[in-house]
């Protein structure tokens, strides 16, 4: 119990850690208050014993009960609202502490781990911590606090009976103990079906056109029933696990609380103990199991805090790559590759690459899928250090940047765009934040998709669905565009910007990327022919090597790849139905 306790505080951040420890010391004085009531119910049955119940009497008791009940309802408020506070800020603290921490770590990572894994831990975990240490964190401590305050009362106004009480306290701590270990066993399985519950059902939103064209839905329903189901099994197994535990807790505490009445009964017919004292023995009997019940109850909950807990560090101490570089400015924006070489899973990407990248040309990259294109120009932006030889960019290397002033060197269009569930003008924004309407405007004119920005109902102002869902290919493809026009970048990733463009947009769309790369170092992964010719060098990569270099002309008086890769694209492009 303890140990879960300050497992929970050490995930805290200081101020939500000492809110929680403030809450502790006003539990201490609430279970004083409540321990008020015995003496006071001790002076009231010792009067009305005696035949000596006075106004004195009945004010002082009156008054001790009043302090008592009012004391406990505000310290109470102040103890709720503390611990509150600190569970549910530091599971949203913590959700921007992992968000900030993802944008520094390899990206391998998220090849290894599942989004189903990642937003479940953000979501749903973090949800269940916040809910249960707000609730069980106070009940369980303020239980305690209670239990032991009322005990120590007992072992003052007779020594047997405290012992009895410290006794019974051994024996539920060892039953609580058996409930923590029963809740251990499937809390994991809990968590986990969780996990895979999100990552299914995420998978098959997110495929849900490809299941649509295949007719494959009935197999991925299935998919997600099972993982439906299999939370199901688990969240019963939970409870199931719990409730004969906690069943037993309560027995025990009923118990404990006969064998004090019993003891203190037995203690006064055998003229040991005075009959006050064995009425206010009787009345401890259900105020100390009472609370003892109560903070046992959610013991076991601790352990889906705990849990939690270890989720989240888990991805919080997954290493980042190295990003405390210094912030760099680079004279000029020559990159080179000096005998670069990387692997992922044991299996070579990159095997021994070197070339160089001249500042305001062009370089396009062609090969067979899979070759490793896509992964040097990974490597050139840092999205994954080297493992062998060195990137440099202005003749510094990669890895001295600070990762910030890294990024600030480049902008990115990809053949799968991203938009942000937000406004149009927000995510054009994303290239700069500050930037005024005026300058987005500027940016979506050269973009080529001013025109069809204001012809959605709202304009600037229309919200796009998540991932841009609202919007076609092209249109994404030139919001892209127009946002990396905004960050105005001095280094251009083109990769496959233009596979999937249908012919009514690609007019639209090849003026947007000559806007966007006028006077840049153009780095772009392409297949068609129009995309490559004029580039100031093509690469050919295949098998994690390059295997040629050189312009068009000169590849074309070549034999191999990029010839063969040009003549059956020529004739692909001649060919006509009869």
């Amino acid at each position: 119990m303890l140990k879960m306790i300050r497992k929970f505080f050490g995930f805290c951040n200081k101020t939500n850690r000492n809110k929680f420890y403030m809450a502790i010391v006003l539990g201490v004085f609430e279970a004083m208050f409540t321990a008020m009531k015995i003496p006071a119910a001790f002076v009231a049955v010792k009067a009305i014993l005696e035949g000596n119940v006075t106004t004195k009497v009945i004010v002082m008791v009156a008054g001790i009960m009043l302090l008592s009940t009012v004391a406990k309802m505000i310290i109470n408020r102040f103890s709720y609202m503390l611990q509150t506070e600190g569970g549910y800020d530091t599971c949203a603290q913590k959700r921007i502490e992992i968000a900030e921490h993802l944008r520094y770590l390899p990206m391998g990572y998220f090849n290894d781990t599942s989004l189903g894994h990642i937003t479940s831990v953000t979501t749903n975990t973090m949800e269940q911590t916040g809910d249960i240490a707000t609730r069980a964190i106070m009940l369980v401590s303020q239980g305690a606090i209670t239990t032991v305050v009322i005990a120590v009362c007992m072992l003052l106004f007779d020594y047997r009976i405290g012992l009895i009480a410290l006794a019974g306290i051994g024996i539920f701590l060892l039953v609580n103990r058996w409930t923590n270990i029963s809740v251990a066993r499937v809390a994991e399985e809990k968590l986990s079906s969780d996990r895979d519950m999100v990552g299914v059902i995420l998978e098959f939103i997110q495929g849900i056109a490809e299941i649509r064209n295949y007719n494959i839905i009935s197999m991925n329903k299935s998919r997600v029933n099972k993982a439906i189901e299999r939370k199901k099994r688990a969240d019963i197994a939970a409870e199931l696990a719990a409730i004969p535990a906690v069943g037993v807790q309560m027995v025990i505490c009923k118990l404990l609380g006969v064998a004090i009445a019993g003891a203190s009964i037995l203690f006064y017919l055998n003229g040991t103990m005075e009959l006050s004292y064995t009425v206010i023995m009787l009345l401890c009997s259900f105020m100390v199991f009472e609370a003892m019940d109560s903070a046992g109850m959610y013991t076991a909950l601790l352990k889906i805090i705990g849990k939690g807990v270890d989720l989240a560090n888990e991805i919080l101490e997954t290493k980042q790559m190295d990003i405390d570089g210094e912030s760099i400015k680079p004279g000029n924006r020559d990159i080179h590759l000096e005998h670069v070489s990387f692997a992922y899973e044991n299996r070579k990407i990159i095997d021994d690459v070197t070339l160089d990248i001249k500042e305001n040309t062009t370089t396009a990259i062609v090969g067979p899928s899979g070759g490793g294109k896509t992964t040097i120009t990974s490597l050139i932006a840092r999205f994954w250090d080297v493992q062998e030889g060195k990137v440099t960019l202005g003749g510094k290397d990669v890895r001295e940047y600070s990762f910030d002033s890294l990024m600030e060197n480049f902008s990115f269009v990809f053949q799968r765009v991203y938009l942000f569930e937000d406004t149009i003008a927000n995510n054009i924004r994303f290239g700069k934040p500050e930037a005024t309407m005026d300058e987005v405007i500027a940016a979506a004119k050269k973009a080529a998709c001013h025109e069809f920005i204001m012809g959605l109902p709202d304009g600037y102002e229309t919200v796009v669905g998540e991932g841009g869902a609202t919007l076609s290919g092209g249109e994404k493809q030139r919001i892209a565009i127009a946002r990396a026009i905004m960050k105005d970048a001095p280094i251009i990733i083109l990769d496959e910007a233009t596979a999937n463009v249908d012919p009514e947009n690609e007019k639209e769309l090849t003026e947007a990327i000559e806007n966007l790369t006028k006077q840049k170092t153009i780095i772009m992964i392409a297949h068609r022919l129009k995309t490559v010719r004029n580039a100031d060098q093509i690469l050919v990569v295949d098998k994690g090597k390059i295997v040629q270099k050189g312009s068009h002309d000169e590849l074309m008086k070549q034999d191999g790849i990029y010839k063969s890769f040009i003549t059956g694209r020529k004739k692909a492009v001649s060919w006509k139905l009869a």
